[in-house]
Parts: structure tokens; sequence; C-alpha cells
């Protein structure tokens, strides 16, 4: 005779285990921008005393009426003004003492934007755009979700054309090149790099020259209109921010 399966409610579930029912999910975002020929990312002083003084990467707990894509896009317009650019969601990280305050799973995205194109509205003092090869210690892990970031941007960049987000519409290739070094790390042979780009057909040629440059002007090009990518879908953004990991 076959056995009936005995239910339990959700609140008995929840009732026998409490603990794992009380752990926090949060979402840091990577921001990162190209500008002075480096790459970049937007940090926050920590307001708490166990990190005094290291920066940490924009963060904030989940709310209990939203998901993953609307905190990400809350934290980004309530700290940029911007809710309409590229962003990724990466992986968690769940080191069990990796906030002082509890047990705080958070999941990193990563964010590119045009400094120029966008006016940023950065109203709160303790914020600052850091170059990312100068960065030596961060508060919580957020050195290692940075590491981890700037690893999967690297892995992209030659196979999609995310990169453009951080450059101005119009642009030359020495420019471009200029900006994959400054992810990758490491100067790059100019002629492969511009038969590589070439092979992956991804730009137009607009029939305008370089003004005001240094050197030899250069043509200038733009990303090809069906290779350019919005980011995720929009979200309702509302409420105000806080400095949480």
């Amino acid at each position: 005779m076959e056995k009936t399966l005995r239910l339990k409610t959700a609140e008995i579930e929840k009732i026998s285990h409490l603990d794992y029912f009380n752990i926090a999910i949060s979402v840091d975002c990577v921001i990162f921008c190209y500008h002075e020929k480096k790459l970049k990312v937007l940090l926050i002083k920590s307001d708490l005393e166990e990190f005094e003084g290291l920066y940490s990467l924009l963060g904030d707990l989940i709310r209990p009426d939203e998901d993953l894509e609307t905190a990400s896009y809350r934290i980004l317009k309530d700290r940029t003004g911007m809710d309409d650019v590229y962003l990724e969601q990466v992986q968690a990280f769940g080191s069990i003492n990796r906030h002082p305050s509890g047990r705080v799973i958070t999941i990193a995205y990563y964010s590119l934007i045009d400094i120029k194109h966008h006016k940023l509205q950065l109203s709160h003092h303790d914020l600052h755009w850091q170059p990312v090869n100068e960065i030596k210690k961060m508060a919580f892990d957020h050195k290692l979700i940075l590491e981890t970031c700037l690893a999967r941007l690297q892995q992209q960049v030659m196979d999609y054309p995310i990169v453009f987000n951080l450059l101005p519409e119009k642009f030359s290739l020495r420019q471009l090149q200029e900006l994959y070094e400054a992810i990758l790390g490491f100067e790059l042979d100019r002629r492969n790099f511009r038969k590589k780009i070439s092979i992956k057909d991804w730009l137009v040629d607009i029939e305008e020259m370089e003004n005001d440059v240094p050197h030899r002007p250069g043509k200038l090009y733009k990303l090809k209109p069906e290779f350019k990518k919005k980011g995720l879908k929009k979200k309702s953004i509302s409420g105000k921010q806080q400095a949480v990991s």
C-alpha cells in the first residue's frame, strides 16, 4: 500500500529552520569607466568602524519587495543618476565572515559607462573614481569582487562588443586599442589588434578624421547599430540607497 506523504506548511518550514531564513542578501555594483587612459572604478568610503579609512564598492541590501535586477539598478540610479547602461551579473560571494554585521551573501554586477557622455550625479562627497591598478586594499571582500569582475571583463572584451560602452560615439582605432590595453593590463601589437578588430566586423567607417590631436589624425569609427548593447531591462527604481555591502 502506497504511503501518504505528510505535507507541512511554509510557516512550519520557516520555524524549524529559522536561522536559514535570517541570512541577508545584498548587491554590489562594480562600475567601470575609462578616463585619462586608465580603467577606473567608482568607490565610496566605508561608513563602518571596522573598515575605517577604506573604500568599498557601491552596494546595498536587497529589500524584501524587490528582486536582484531591481536592486542592482536602484543602486546604480541612486549613486550615478543612470539606469540605462550596460549591467551584467557576475557571480555570488558567500564567505561566512565576509560581513562583520552577520551572514550576508552578495551578488556582484559590473557596469560600463562613458564618463564623458553620462553626467554622473555624484552628490556624495565620499564617492571617488579610482584607477583599478592602484587599488591595494578595500573593505569587506570587495577587492576579490573587483578582481573577479575585472577578470570577467577581460575574458569578454575580444568576443563581445561591450567595451564600446566606455567610449564616446565616435572614436579612432588608436583610442580603441588604448582602451583594450587599459583593460587587459598590457600593450598590444598595433597590426595584430587592428586585424582582429577588422575580422569582428563591429565597426563602421564614418568618413571623418580626428581633430586637434598631437599625432597624425586617424579615421573615426562608430559601433554598428546592431551591436549596441543597451544592458538589462529597466526596472522601476525608487527609494534611498544605504551604504551597506
